[in-house]
């Protein structure tokens, strides 16, 4: 096995241990939860999507280094049905990753302008979304469910930024690394560029022009 195969196998040992170390016992004893009524009670609005397009050249870099993390699974596309539990789970895990990776930019860590990786305690808004991603996989979700997205920050200058969104039965969520709120995609202030198709993620799609939707509204979080 080469030093790189077995740095990445250490880092994916780290990253189990601390989900289960970490993650799982503080999910089993939180006691303040989501008021999951009153969120869910929002419009269901699902994102429309265009044609197909060009694969980000970091997520192409990141399979060729990580090929089983981009692999298509035989499920078919599904919306989870989403539940107060797996919405408190999703507000947890997003809150973890936020929490544990410092942010740091590419050009710092590896001296490149791009490069997507799986970070332990450092990383920009890509590696954060891609732990975010394993994360969820591992507790459950369907990867087809997990979709990495890049939008237009108007914050930043329209600078690119990387969410991740995840598709639900009660529409699509966003999970960002600037911010602790988890908003449906509607409510943020981005432009969505493109994200992975549901049925291969190695597969990606633009967004279709946005139509009038409801306003901002900030979701409840986790205290």
């Amino acid at each position: 096995m080469s030093t790189n195969n077995n740095k990445q196998h250490r880092q994916t040992i780290s990253i189990s241990r601390l989900w289960r170390m970490l993650v799982l016992p503080l999910m089993a004893v939180v006691v303040a939860t989501v008021p999951a009524k009153a969120f869910l009670a929002r419009p269901v609005i699902f994102a429309s999507i265009g044609s197909v397009t060009t694969a980000p050249s970091g997520w192409l870099q990141f399979c060729s280094e990580n090929p089983d993390e981009c692999r298509t699974t035989p499920d078919p596309q599904q919306n989870v049905e989403l539940t107060p539990d797996l919405l408190q789970q999703l507000f947890t895990i997003n809150a973890f990753a936020n929490d544990r990776v410092k942010w740091t930019s590419d050009l710092e860590r590896y001296g490149k302008i791009e490069r997507w990786a799986m970070p332990l305690d450092r990383g920009d808004c890509e590696d954060i979304v891609l732990l975010k991603r394993r994360m969820l996989a591992q507790a459950g979700w369907p990867t087809g469910a997990l979709l990495i997205t890049t939008v237009e920050d108007p914050k930043a200058g329209n600078g690119r930024h990387a969410v991740l969104t995840v598709r639900t039965d009660r529409g699509e969520f966003i999970l960002d690394n600037q911010s602790p709120e988890i908003l449906f995609w509607y409510e943020t202030q981005y432009r969505f560029l493109s994200r992975q198709s549901a049925t291969d993620p190695n597969l990606w799609v633009a967004f279709a022009d946005a139509k009038e939707l409801p306003g901002p509204v900030l979701a409840p979080r986790v205290r």
